[in-house]
């Protein structure tokens, strides 16, 4: 398989007609389109230690979730953070696909692993419409707030958890993986009284009447990069893969 047939095969399954119009998620780097895949990185970020393990192992493709190029450059140079990377991927041969908000939104993407994750059942959209970026499910059982911390910090595997307390039992819970503080009246509104998402802000957790928990960008992302290795897996079982995503940000 190519580089250009596993990035077409990809977006037949995860549609670029689900990603927001301010995102810059799809092709962003592809020196050679005709080149053999052999071995497919993923990452949730293009890091420069992802970059450094890509060209140790060899990799022909690294997939990620959040965009290599997000902004504009202006220049290309490797005096830039993104320009330094792109030169050093491209000097290697090296591509690199990222999938943003359309994973999120997919059936079977982000939030759909988060929801899974922390054992939420009769998952829906969060919102209207099936292409709402986030989900809303039912605990199999009501827990207390401090249970469910908990619950959230074994499942995910995150150190700790920032909670807002509404004085609410936990059962039915909205989850947005990632930057979620947009989606905290539509979880209430949705019947929500417990909203999980990476980051919400400290304003934001104010004065809120249902719960909140905050359990890190990172580590609510980061699930899903095993849905989108199974997805590459099953469209060439041949292929080597592996998920190398260090945490760029230390816990002290």
């Amino acid at each position: 398989m190519t580089v250009r047939q596993l990035y077409t095969l990809l977006c037949e399954k995860i549609s670029p007609s689900l990603s927001e119009i301010w995102d810059n998620d799809g092709l962003m780097c592809c020196p050679d389109p005709e080149r053999e895949v052999r071995r497919v990185l993923f990452a949730l970020d293009v890091t420069d230690s992802v970059v450094d393990h890509a060209l140790a192992t060899q990799a022909d493709v690294i997939i990620s979730h959040h965009p290599l190029v997000f902004a504009k450059l202006s220049a290309l140079t490797v005096d830039e953070p993104v320009g330094k990377k792109l030169i050093r991927l491209t000097g290697a041969g090296i591509s690199a696909f990222s999938f943003h908000t359309r994973f999120d939104r997919v059936s079977g993407g982000v939030n759909d692993v988060l929801a899974k994750t922390i054992g939420l059942s009769d998952v829906s959209a969060l919102g209207e419409g099936e292409a709402s970026l986030g989900r809303i499910g039912t605990l199999p059982e009501t827990m207390s707030l401090p249970d469910f911390a908990e619950y959230v910090k074994r499942a995910l595997g995150v150190p700790f958890v920032c909670v807002a307390d509404a004085s609410r039992s936990v059962r039915r819970v909205a989850v947005v993986g990632g930057e979620g503080k947009d989606f905290i009246s539509i979880a209430r509104e949705a019947g929500a009284d417990t909203y999980l998402s990476g980051r919400l802000g400290y304003h934001n957790m104010q004065d809120s009447d249902i719960n909140l928990i905050e359990a890190g960008h990172y580590f609510t992302e980061r699930p899903a990069l095993w849905a989108l290795m199974e997805t590459v897996n099953t469209l060439d079982p041949t292929l080597t893969t592996e998920i190398y995503t260090p945490n760029p940000i230390s816990i002290y």
